[in-house]
């Protein structure tokens, strides 16, 4: 029950964001948007078409066509997305945000959408909208989702440039582009991790020194010198990204010629690490 609990206040939160980017930036500064989101602000531009109850329509009719792509927990935030998404677009708002720097505009556009889709996301919800289109592509041409988001994405920003104009389109664009990233920010947690992997004669003593002054787990993992064909054991450890420095010091305190490998880590589970969503369901 407190993970639902978790995972509607979430959905809410992030649809008030997404609401709140629409009626505060993007509408006042006539900017557009991708997915079925532009294509309702192509019809609000050309024909006045009121963006809640489109937002509510058209998002329900894609959802009853693609209702066998989603599992059934998704489609249930998903309802629950659109109509509360759909109540904000209407009822909330505030005073129009017009900077004298229209890409002032556009990333404060993208900041804000891309917290509320990423909170949606986290809360098991989605707005509907191209990902279901892309998933009846994928199903029916092969064509793969990412490639099918991309191309609807690009055809309806296109449209909506047709409307707004190059230099808006492009600002659309951009905020786009900050729109994803703070996606990734918010599902990735707010604390991005690397990993290393490591090759020393010195295994020993940097493993518990890494255990000792990083407080990190460390895993050995048995591997061997394809040309040498000798055992060479590989340290691996995941740590913060504010620990990088203090490990690569570490670890060239103890041998200046070990091998390491540095790579990102897109998401970490498990003892040692928190990932922000657990926090709140605790």
């Amino acid at each position: 029950m407190k993970k639902i609990i978790t995972n509607l206040i979430l959905v809410t939160i992030g649809s008030l964001f997404f609401a709140v980017a629409i009626n505060w930036v993007t509408l006042p500064n006539e900017l557009g948007e991708g997915g079925i989101t532009g294509l309702i602000l192509f019809m609000n531009y050309t024909i006045g078409t009121n963006i809640a109850l489109a937002t509510l329509i058209i998002n329900l009719i894609l959802l009853a066509i693609g209702w066998k792509f989603l599992d059934k927990t998704t489609i249930l935030y998903t309802i629950f997305s659109i109509l509360v998404l759909s109540f904000f677009l209407e009822f909330v708002k505030p005073a129009p945000f017009i900077p004298d720097n229209l890409l002032t505009a556009g990333i404060l556009m993208g900041i804000l959408m891309g917290i509320g889709l990423g909170l949606v996301i986290v809360g098991n919800g989605s707005t509907g909208g191209t990902d279901i289109i892309a998933l009846i592509l994928h199903k029916f041409t092969g064509i793969p989702i990412s490639t099918g988001l991309l191309i609807l994405d690009l055809c309806i920003v296109l449209l909506v440039t047709t409307i707004i104009g190059v230099e808006k389109g492009i600002i659309t664009m951009v905020a786009i582009f900050l729109t994803s990233k703070m996606i990734n920010f918010i599902v990735a947690g707010f604390n991005p991790k690397k990993a290393f992997f490591i090759i020393s004669k010195e295994y020993q003593a940097i493993g518990q020194a890494i255990v000792e002054e990083l407080d990190r787990g460390v895993t050995i993992l048995n591997a061997s010198g394809f040309y040498s064909k000798t055992d060479r054991p590989v340290l691996y450890v995941v740590v913060n990204s504010a620990q990088v420095i203090h490990l690569q010091r570490l670890i060239q305190q103890y041998d200046n010629n070990a091998f390491v490998t540095i790579s990102e880590v897109q998401e970490v589970h498990g003892e040692g690490f928190t990932y922000f969503l657990t926090e709140l369901e605790e």
